[in-house]
């Protein structure tokens, strides 16, 4: 079958992987390709927004940024041209110790995503699954995109 059947794989990525694929190559930069070319759909929340633009402004990105020439209005833009907003009703207490990480999960739930890509090992990776939805790394989707057949 030389088309692919699949449907887009419908995704929520954490705070930390969208600034990883922004500001560096690998497997985070590799999910916002897929974005771009159909393979995923992204969905985030006004609330991750907000963050990603908070995150983006610690002094510690400052030089990666201007590196890019580019700005942190830019990089949230970029951003937010690849992904569907969705506005989760409430965000329930799920991840123990970090309320932040909630806001990802009710993103998820609210997007009907298969996965959420994070690098959070301390909050999210450990809980596995919520609602039928696996929380795993950038690099697991990335794999499960190879082994859909696409490259």
């Amino acid at each position: 079958m030389a088309e692919s059947a699949h449907q887009p794989l419908r995704l929520v990525l954490d705070t930390n992987v969208v600034v990883a694929g922004l500001l560096w190559i690998g497997p985070p930069r590799r999910l916002l390709q897929a974005a771009t070319e159909g393979e995923v759909e992204l969905f985030t929340s006004a609330v991750l927004l907000d963050e990603l633009a908070h995150t983006l402004g610690y002094s510690k990105f400052d030089k990666r940024i201007e590196a890019f020439g580019t700005s942190i209005a830019a990089l949230v833009a970029q951003y937010t041209a690849l992904v569907s907003l969705v506005a989760p009703a409430s965000a329930p207490r799920v991840v123990a110790n970090d309320a932040d990480d909630d806001h990802v999960i009710a993103a998820a739930v609210a997007a009907r995503a298969e996965l959420i890509a994070t690098g959070d090992r301390k909050h999210l990776l450990p809980i596995g699954t919520h609602q039928g939805i696996a929380i795993i790394t950038a690099r697991e989707i990335v794999e499960r995109l190879e082994a859909r057949g696409k490259t």
